[in-house]
């Protein structure tokens, strides 16, 4: 099962793409440029810079060829090399940005991901960067027939649906469900002070619930965990210790690690299990994933934007 691609025609997206090198096992386009979001004009901005993620395989011979096309949207790093560039790249959350480039009469920014990297923050929740990005709609322009990266794919919007599951109550909207989802990936990141709009996640969602439905509504509808009432909106789930349980069982790895840390007292050195278990029967443990969620994203979000001022300068640092 593929991600699924949002209905558009996508060829103002596509003709981006063909001033890149065509190695990508995947590539999409997000943000306000490509969504209508609340308290902006009818559609997508055509003023709002558009957002691009290429995710390649091997990344210093896609710099090599990007410079020999584009060098002129590198920073001073340019000066390096693809090596370098790479280098810099895997540091925070593995992507490197480019900003601020016009293209085809618009300004653009892409960044630049490994594949491995990716397929490793969409399983286990790493930095939750480019993962948290693939939770909301996104336009997908190309992608190859990697059945790693497809089934990775599916598998962070099933993980995205398990932790919002756990920090929701008993009975709520698909509305609520989305919020909390939209959600996930701004937890902790310093950026929404100082930079983002701090209702983003709201304007991100009522506009795009259709959108948001499209990604999540056949996961729900197999999920044995919730009554999806889809005619009235409303979702039910399993709150009992054991529900819970089973839902932290099945977070990412890096997030379950959070969570142990958070709550096992150092040098005991219990079970993941046995500490799991203990989360499930704990009335905070909504705020306990929470706290691990916002754990990852901070840390992560800190040491990228802190790149960024390398790559693209301060400025385009709080918008990537």
């Amino acid at each position: 099962m593929a991600l699924p691609a949002l209905s558009s025609s996508g060829v103002k997206f596509r003709r981006v793409l063909a001033h890149f090198p065509q190695e990508l096992s995947l590539a999409f386009a997000y943000g306000s440029g490509v969504f209508r979001q609340a308290g902006a004009s009818a559609g997508p901005g055509e003023n709002n810079m558009l957002d691009f993620v290429f995710a390649v395989d091997d990344s210093v011979t896609w710099h090599m060829m990007n410079l020999l096309k584009n060098r002129s949207h590198y920073s001073f790093l340019k000066v390096f090399g693809p090596k370098q560039i790479t280098s810099v790249q895997s540091y925070g959350a593995g992507i490197y940005y480019n900003t601020l480039v016009p293209c085809n009469g618009r300004m653009i920014k892409y960044g630049v991901i490994s594949t491995d990297t990716l397929i490793d923050d969409l399983l286990h929740w790493k930095t939750l960067y480019v993962a948290g990005r693939l939770q909301k709609p996104v336009k997908i322009l190309t992608q190859n027939e990697n059945s790693k990266l497809q089934a990775a794919l599916v598998s962070n919007l099933k993980s995205a649906v398990t932790a919002a599951f756990l920090m929701l109550p008993e009975s709520f909207s698909e509305e609520d469900l989305y919020m909390q989802i939209a959600g996930l990936s701004y937890s902790g990141d310093f950026r929404m002070v100082i930079g983002e709009d701090r209702s983003k996640v709201q304007n991100i969602v009522k506009p795009n619930v259709p959108h948001f439905q499209k990604l999540y509504s056949n996961i729900l509808q197999d999920c044995p965990q919730v009554v999806y009432k889809h005619h009235l909106g409303r979702l039910e789930i399993d709150k009992s210790p054991e529900g819970q349980f089973t839902q932290l069982m099945a977070l990412p790895r890096t997030l379950q690690q959070k969570i142990t840390s958070l709550v096992d007292p150092p040098g005991k050195n219990r079970d993941v299990e046995e500490i799991l278990l203990q989360v499930a029967y704990d009335p905070d443990c909504g705020f306990v994933v929470h706290q691990g969620i916002s754990g990852i994203v901070r840390s992560s979000s800190i040491v990228q934007s802190a790149k960024t001022i390398l790559t693209a300068g301060f400025v385009a640092t709080i918008t990537c």
